[in-house]
């Protein structure tokens, strides 16, 4: 799919559907948008697509996907991005949308914090759980150092070249990076704080190895503070039972997940309960004509955090959407089998 530069447009984006998310549901929003002739966009928070299914657990297994007996989260990804592929719909990631706006027309204008101005017939929100922000360090001296000695995500490994790099956290990221980090930093040490994790059992057995290869190190313990006189990183107190030590660091890695934020889709005047986007459930729009939910952020009785139910949502909210994209055009219904065109997209694009 087409991933666009984060360079702020001069005009508006126009589109019939503006997919916000995209994770599972929002990709195969954006493939049921096609199927039934309507364009769309997708913007996400996070610089990659997959949302919390990505970010949270790639490799473990999902065994409830409709004709899928078991696949990964990634490996789901992959199919639907290779399911959207006929539509090529535009990607617009690590953006976050500040405000909307209602426009005389019905239409809705929507903005991102970096710039980029869309005009939309409907909005379609499948943020999961809201948009999602590195859990952080509680230490007050971590925050000047952050991007130059604290980092929450690896932007080039050649930042921790030839440096003494801990990596705080017990999950798939914490582990991948502790991992992928020893063929470029002078010493890589895993610090967390029990000997169990959250990670792939295929990520715990190589990271026990590399240990017992003297690879890399690894330290039961929690982070109790940096010492960086000057502001340069020197070391970190590691708080153990009944004792703590300071260990030698020049980068520390912190990997201790996302938390998930509803952010400014808080303050666009939807009616929102417990934290999920109130809907009606016959075609999963929101308080707001125009504006619909799927997902685990939609909420109404008996909600069900299920992908496969996120995938109904969207569908059937959807082709209410198209009525706010072609007001005057009766949509007539065309099983995928049938459809002419659509088989010839699909063709086309595995080519």
């Amino acid at each position: 799919m087409t991933s666009q530069a984060d360079a702020p447009a001069a005009a508006p984006l126009s589109t019939d559907v503006l997919i916000v998310g995209a994770g599972p549901v929002g990709l195969f929003a954006a493939f049921e948008a096609g199927v039934i002739g309507l364009s769309c966009r997708i913007v996400d928070t996070i610089e990659r697509i997959g949302g919390q299914c990505i970010e949270l657990y790639p490799d473990k297994p999902i065994y409830d996907i409709p004709a899928i007996p078991i696949c990964t989260a990634r490996d789901l990804v992959d199919r639907l991005v290779e399911q959207c592929r006929p539509f090529d719909p535009p990607m617009h990631l690590g953006q976050c949308i500040d405000s909307i706006e209602r426009l005389d027309n019905g239409h809705w204008r929507a903005r991102t914090d970096k710039g980029l101005t869309f005009d939309a017939a409907a909005i379609l929100i499948a943020a999961g759980n809201g948009s999602f922000v590195p859990q952080r360090l509680t230490l007050d001296e971590a925050v000047p150092l952050e991007d130059r000695h604290v980092h929450y995500s690896v932007r080039k490994q050649s930042d921790f070249a030839g440096k003494n790099v801990v990596v705080a956290g017990g999950g798939d990221s914490a582990l991948d990076w502790a991992l992928a980090l020893r063929s470029v930093a002078k010493r890589v040490t895993l610090v967390h704080r029990r000997n169990g994790f959250s990670a792939a059992d295929s990520s715990v057995s190589k990271m026990r190895q590399s240990v017992e290869a003297g690879e890399m190190d690894f330290i039961v313990g929690s982070i109790a503070a940096l010492n960086a006189p000057g502001g340069t990183l020197e070391s970190i107190e590691i708080r153990q039972v009944g004792s703590s030590m300071q260990l030698d660091a020049d980068q520390l890695l912190v990997l201790y997940g996302l938390v998930a934020d509803l952010g400014p889709i808080a303050k666009w005047g939807i009616d929102i309960q417990a934290g999920r986007i109130v809907v009606d459930t016959s075609n999963y729009e929101s308080s707001c004509p125009g504006i619909f939910a799927a997902g685990d952020i939609a909420g109404y009785p008996n909600k069900q955090k299920l992908i496969l139910s996120g995938f109904h949502e969207a569908s059937l909210a959807l082709r209410k959407a198209y009525s706010y994209a072609f007001p005057d055009k009766k949509r007539v219904h065309v099983h995928s089998s049938y459809d002419a065109k659509l088989a010839e997209r699909v063709q086309a694009s595995h080519v």
